[in-house]
């Protein structure tokens, strides 16, 4: 009987140290088959009704050339309910959302019978696809290399034309900004609309540009959808510089169909990066990244309380990294240089606590060498260490983490990167490597490499309101056979799950996480 009981002990001590520490379960949706290979996931959303709708840009030919849209619609059991194949070709995707059972697709279109850029929108029911085409607006201009080309570290503005779309966090509607350059000729306009193509108001904001050119980067929206916060980069024209100053400087407009206003964010020895507005209950706060000189070597986070109707900066401060976050990323390292920090993702809580997280992100180029020996140049996209940074509701820093990983892709980023959950004050973070196990240096110091296998894991961090860092391995190689699109999720916070999509070759599934 002892020897029983000893056994069960022990059958129970395993049992227990093999049980899954952190509160998710996932669920694997069929396998399909999928005749297009080469694709990239353009958005996923939900259907309505508990289903879910996926759109693929899908490539085909000897040369990889777009050929068309390949729309999914799964139910709420993850069964792929239907396809529809969307041939059309030709066109810059642009985003893609639903609303009120409609799908639709935004495209830039360059018309060279007119010689003009045109906004459109492809749009149809999701119970018959039925696709109808609306233009939005159009701009006069001579073809350009990439008009919506985005560059976190400098912006042309030479070619003539430059345009941004930015959407808003709940993609409750979307800015439309257009920089046409011609001779005298100097032209910036601003298109507010809502997610049911309404569109609010246009505004002439030319006298604004007459010193400075303007790169904008985020965009919050009123309750009320009259007025639009745009965070961008001004870029001044004709001012003479010292060596130890910033050709731009970061500034706040506030748009409505009114006028407009502008706040800088000037503060000597302080420069700002990479702002992000985020409109509350009553007040509207940026939060970012500031630097101690003018490169992009960042030195902690910069948060700033805004008067929403005046822009006046009411309270403003400045939190270095703290020595635990530096510890995280670099160690016993000496060259301790923080840079390449772009903006990721911001979660508030109902006590106005902020979750801020960014990625370590930069572009290498190189020459390759083809099979038919000729010497190609290449880009190669860096997706490496993680950042997290808990702000209290007046803007203290209560802590910053750094996760280290290392991803480099010259491909689809969709598998690269990572994505962020936040649910009862702790922020977790799902990642897709080959890796099998990180390294865990001092009990704290987590670093996860990219591995060798095709095959993937899926990884969960989390940091609780403390910042105590802790992570598992939700999802093994051997049961994930394919890998996840881990940087694309549809996030539901009301159900609290996480939608992904995997794809490898001519297979695919969705795979669907659930935080307990």
């Amino acid at each position: 009987m002892k020897k029983q009981f000893v056994l069960f002990c022990i059958l129970l001590a395993g049992w227990m140290a093999s049980a899954q520490k952190m509160p998710v379960s996932y669920n694997f949706g069929e396998k399909y088959n999928d005749r297009y290979r080469y694709s990239n996931l353009m958005t996923i959303d939900e259907d309505g009704s508990g289903g879910y709708i996926l759109v693929r840009a899908y490539y085909q030919g000897l040369i990889l050339k777009p050929k068309g849209y390949l729309i999914e619609h799964y139910n709420s059991n993850l069964e792929l309910v239907s396809e529809y194949n969307y041939k059309i070709k030709g066109l810059d995707f642009v985003d893609g959302f639903l609303k009120n059972g409609q799908l639709h697709l935004l495209f830039l279109n360059y018309n060279y019978d007119r010689g003009q850029y045109e906004y459109w929108v492809h749009s149809s029911p999701i119970i018959a696809f039925n696709f109808k085409t609306q233009q939005l607006l159009s701009i006069a201009s001579e073809e350009v290399n990439n008009p919506v080309d985005k560059n976190y570290y400098n912006r042309n503005f030479s070619n003539g034309f430059t345009t941004s779309i930015l959407f808003d966090e709940a993609k409750r509607g979307f800015v439309i900004s257009t920089h046409h350059k011609k001779g005298k000729s100097d032209k910036h306009i601003i298109h507010l609309f809502d997610t049911a193509l309404n569109k609010k108001f246009e505004f002439d904001f030319s006298d604004e540009i007459e010193e400075k050119n303007y790169a904008f980067e985020n965009v919050a929206f009123s309750p009320d959808m009259q007025t639009a916060y745009i965070v961008g980069k001004a870029y001044f024209k004709k001012k003479r510089f010292r060596v130890d100053e910033r050709k731009f400087q970061y500034e706040l407009i506030k748009v409505s169909q009114y006028g407009t206003q502008t706040q800088s964010f000037v503060d000597p020895g302080k420069y700002p990066e990479a702002l992000y507005p985020i409109v509350l209950r009553n007040r509207l706060v940026c939060v970012g990244f500031y630097a101690d000189r003018k490169d992009n070597r960042y030195n902690g986070i910069a948060y700033f309380n805004v008067d929403a109707n005046t822009l006046d900066i009411q309270t403003q401060k400045y939190n270095p990294f703290s020595q635990q976050f530096m510890d995280d990323k670099f160690g016993r390292d000496e060259d301790k240089v923080v840079k390449n920090l772009v903006f990721k993702g911001v979660e508030v809580t109902p006590s106005e606590e902020i979750f801020f997280n960014a990625e370590e992100y930069f572009v290498t180029t190189g020459m390759e060498v083809t099979g038919a020996g000729q010497r190609v140049k290449i880009e190669r996209f860096h997706h490496n260490d993680i950042v997290s940074v808990k702000l209290g509701h007046n803007g203290t820093m209560e802590w910053a983490r750094n996760i280290n990983k290392a991803e480099v892709t010259q491909g689809d980023g969709a598998y690269a990167s990572y994505s962020s959950y936040c649910q009862g004050g702790k922020t977790y973070f799902f990642i897709c490597t080959a890796a099998d196990n990180p390294q865990l240096i001092n009990n704290e110091r987590l670093i996860f490499k990219q591995g060798l296998s095709r095959n993937r894991n899926v990884f969960l961090i989390s940091l609780d309101e403390n910042g105590i860092m802790d992570y598992e391995k939700i999802i093994d190689q051997q049961e994930a056979r394919l890998p996840l699109m881990v940087s694309k999720p549809l996030k539901d916070n009301g159900d609290h799950t996480m939608l992904f999509y995997a794809k490898r070759g001519n297979k695919k599934q969705l795979v669907k996480v659930d935080f307990n």
